[in-house]
């Protein structure tokens, strides 16, 4: 999905659907990832646009709870959603009839279970500007921590001289679409273009800047990765499916995941992958149900179907918890382990969070154990996901952010996606609140699609301590390429080039959470090194300069890490902050 932000959107008026409460907006509208939540976990109003509003919000959910209660048909609810969207001009009559019916179940299911008001429910989608719940004790759980005594945070030193090292590819949100068509129309007003129905255009053979992955770009991106470099293993964080959530079936995503394991498995023969889910495997997209849920509305289904897809690259001790909530733990190799979370248990655009926020399926009380045993037993540990934690719901970022810390030292590493965007960010101690414990990285995307310009595919190799006795296992550099779909000759000749390698970019001399501390104080007095970081953020295709407000701006994201904790942001108030958020956000498409 893009910036995160997958979903808000406020269905419309009176009767709008929640559906498309949630997820009308996102179609168009921009959204932010790092550091964008307030305290409740919402986004201060940040997801809102066109006619959408914190008024219009409490309203249709007002009434779609009114409905509800007095048992009005599915049909009926539609019929009235179906209408406004067409009526209030939200989305075409296309998009409007279907996308009612795709979220129908989901929709009527979280209002039929959830005990939260109108208010309640509009204050975690758009934040405290929209309603002032500070006491809505779904926001203020935690996970304990049972062995709270913490080895004081060693920061990693370089390996010898000499010393075996490590890579491993990165790819996220690749989108694939099915029916991507060459030389049709590449700018449109709908979620997704390029596709026959929308008439003759540009649209190139690996692909164009408003349109997702078509088969060509997904096939010719793996090739030149495992040219491109030797890596032992590839981390995938998740969003197989293309950006028409209006009209995608259980099966389309089912075959999506299947269809893109196959083409990975088929080009990194022997070279296990170890992935995330993303926000748009479902469907709805966004919708995951926590195992608790049964019945029509339970997403088993997805779950299996994870399960039975992953199975090539992982061990069957992983099955259990795949099938009961999509997270697992897994060695790698000796002494470096994997754990793959799913962020979707701590996104508000994931409706069933109205019903309960707290651990859904209590992955966060596993990953807590997970890292105690492995730091029992010596063990390093990279953990992926697909939605930063900067990005949910407060009580699951900081939640996460709390075991985060009291296991700085086991945890080397932390890569998500989402954002399409390449972006990182610092953890910094919860104690001291100045020293760098730990370090994010929100990867580029390989789909194109990606704000007003569009940004060029790009997938990722990581260096790290490589396999020996005593390895820190801790990340060295990484290594960004990038396909620039715009070149003249790139539908004959497609040229994969060495964007930029992060120690040299940024005259680093390892990209540790020290490191990277050092890159931001630097950025302070070096103009050009802001400006560099923004261009690169967007896969080299930014026509803008990184003005003054701008350059705080991403400092300040640089800094943050937990939803709604603008602690470290001294240069900018809270609302400049989010207003920098919106003005540079990707739009969401989720």
């Amino acid at each position: 999905m893009y910036p995160d932000g997958p979903a808000v959107a406020i269905f419309a008026l009176l009767a709008s659907s929640l559906a498309l409460l949630v997820t009308a907006t996102p179609l168009k509208s921009p959204s932010v990832e790092l550091g964008e939540s307030t305290p409740n976990g919402g986004n201060d109003g940040l997801r809102s646009s066109n006619a959408i509003t914190c008024e219009v919000c409490k309203v249709a959910v007002s009434t779609l709870q009114f409905l509800v209660k007095r048992n009005a048909t599915e049909d009926e609810i539609v019929k009235i959603a179906t209408g406004i969207c067409i009526d209030f001009k939200i989305e075409d009559k296309r998009i409007c009839d279907g996308i009612t019916v795709e979220f129908r179940d989901e929709l009527i299911g979280v209002l039929v279970e959830t005990a939260l008001s109108s208010d309640e429910i509009c204050g975690l989608i758009l934040g405290d500007s929209c309603a002032d719940v500070p006491t809505f004790n779904s926001q203020n759980w935690t996970v304990p921590i049972l062995n709270d005594t913490r080895v004081p945070y060693t920061p990693v030193k370089a390996p010898p001289a000499g010393s075996p090292v490590t890579n491993f590819l990165y790819l996220s949100d690749i989108h694939y679409d099915s029916k991507y068509a060459v030389n049709t129309l590449d700018t449109c007003d709908e979620p997704i273009c390029c596709r026959a129905y929308l008439g003759p255009g540009d649209a190139g053979v690996y692909g164009s800047y408003h349109c997702d992955s078509p088969q060509a770009l997904l096939e010719n991106a793996l090739k030149h990765a495992f040219q491109a470099e030797q890596f032992d293993y590839v981390i995938f964080t998740g969003d197989v499916p293309a950006h028409n959530v209006w009209n995608q079936t259980k099966d389309d995503i089912t075959s999506s995941i299947q269809y893109v394991c196959d083409i990975m498995a088929k080009h990194f023969p022997g070279v296990p992958v170890f992935p995330a889910v993303g926000n748009h495997e479902s469907a709805p997209v966004n919708a995951f149900a926590p195992p608790s849920v049964t019945g029509k509305n339970s997403h088993q289904w997805l779950r299996d179907a994870l399960a039975d897809t992953w199975k090539q690259w992982l061990p069957e001790d992983t099955q259990a918890t795949i099938k009961k909530g999509g997270f697992y733990s897994t060695l790698v190799q000796p002494g470096l382990r994997i754990i793959s979370l799913n962020m979707n248990y701590g996104d508000s655009s994931n409706w069933w969070l109205f019903v309960n926020t707290t651990d859904p399926a209590d992955q966060l009380a596993w990953l807590r154990d997970e890292l105690q045993k492995a730091e029992l037993a010596g063990e390093k540990v990279q953990i992926i996901g697909h939605q930063p934690p900067s990005g949910l719901m407060k009580g699951f970022s900081w939640a996460y952010h709390k075991i985060v810390n009291r296991y700085a030292n086991t945890v080397t590493a932390q890569i998500f996606g989402h954002s399409h965007v390449d972006k990182m960010s610092v953890f910094f101690d919860e104690d001291d609140k100045t020293t760098p414990v730990g370090a994010y990285y929100i990867g580029p995307s390989l789909t194109p699609d990606g704000g007003d310009s569009g940004l060029n595919p790009a997938f990722r190799v990581f260096s790290q301590d490589g396999n020996y006795p005593g390895s820190t296992h801790a990340l060295l550099d990484h290594r960004t390429y990038i396909l620039n779909i715009s070149s003249p000759d790139v539908a004959t000749s497609p040229a994969w080039t060495l964007e930029y390698s992060a120690k040299k970019a940024y005259a680093m001399s390892g990209i540790q959470p020290a490191d990277w501390a050092d890159v931001i104080e630097r950025m302070d007095s070096d103009d050009s090194l802001t400006q560099k970081f923004n261009y690169y953020k967007y896969h080299s295709h930014l026509h803008e300069t990184c003005d003054a407000s701008c350059k705080k701006g991403v400092i300040c994201e640089m800094k943050t890490s937990r939803s709604g904790d603008h602690s470290q942001c001294a240069s900018m108030s809270a609302t400049e902050f989010t207003r920098h958020l919106l003005r540079t956000a990707v739009t969401d498409k989720c």
